[in-house]
This record gives C-alpha cells, structure tokens and sequence, in this order.
C-alpha cells in the first residue's frame, strides 16, 4: 500500500464532493428518489457519522489501542437518531469538511503507524492499512452514489425527453 497516496485520496474527496452538489439547491438535495433511498443530504450526513464515528475512531483503535474493541456503530439508525431529515446540506457538508480536516491533521501526526496492526473483527481480520484504503473507498463509493442521483434527477428535469444518446449509464 502507498499510505500518502490513499491519504491524499482523502484530502481530495471533500473538494470532489462539494464540486458534485455545488449547483443542487436545497430542497433537491433533500429529495430521496425512493422511500427507502438516500437523499444527497443523506449521504452528506452519512459522510459525517462515518467521519466522526467509524473510520478514525476505528483505525486509532486498532493502532493505538490493540486488543479493545472498537465502539459499536449503526449506520442505518443514524439516519432516524441523528435526523438526517432535519440536517441543512450545506451546513452537513461543510461539517464534513472540518472533520476531515480534523482526520487528516491526526493521520499526519501519526509517527511511523503499523499498517499490518490487525483487530479481530467479527468477519475477519481487518489490518489498520485495510481501514485506511476502506475508508478512501467509502468516499468514492458516496461520490459514486451523488452522481447516480444527479442523473436521476437530470432523467426528471428532461423528461419527457431521453438521455439515452448520452450513452449507457
């Protein structure tokens, strides 16, 4: 693994996902294509938790706290007990931001971390070099997920007219 380069994946992915909701005003933000779908905000808000409850919490762990376990997370009830419904857009992205912020001066002051430092988690051995490329691909997963919703909703906006010349999708 090239543990500077997954960590500038991370710095990167915050301009990356303001430039993707930049133009959407609010209240299409909020607009969750199914019932049980995410709305961008959703994600936004998912990005936070994760930010703050899951990915650095868990990677200090297995690095710096070998043997504990990690704090138990809930991804899906987030979306309820944290109000994802309530949460304003841009306000959800920029407190994203400033918790990435806070992650990557910590990653930064980390003095030579063992990438093969290994938690027993309950579907197998998860290393610390596992938590921190995990955590890069959650970003693009998200990142992924905003572009699936920005193309549904210019799929609305065009109708009754096609996309299909664009290309597969």
């Amino acid at each position: 693994m090239q543990p500077e380069r997954v960590i500038a994946e991370l710095r990167g992915a915050p301009a990356i996902v303001r430039a993707l909701v930049a133009d959407l005003p609010p209240a299409e933000a909020c607009v969750r294509p199914a019932p049980d779908a995410w709305s961008v905000r959703d994600v936004l808000c998912h990005l936070l938790d994760e930010e703050r409850l899951d990915f650095a919490v868990r990677l200090a762990y297995t690095l710096q706290r070998p043997g504990e376990a990690w704090p138990s997370i809930d991804t899906l009830g987030w979306v309820t007990s944290h109000d994802y419904a309530s949460a304003d857009p841009a306000e959800t992205l920029a407190s994203w931001e400033a918790e990435r912020a806070r992650s990557l001066a910590w990653l930064a002051g980390l003095k030579a971390p063992d990438w093969e430092a290994t938690y027993a988690a309950p579907w197998g051995p998860m290393r610390a070099g596992d938590l921190l490329a995990s955590w890069a691909a959650h970003d693009t997963f998200h990142q992924r997920q905003i572009v699936r919703l920005r193309y549904r909703r210019l799929q609305t906006l065009a109708a009754p007219y096609s996309l299909r010349y664009a290309g597969d999708w």
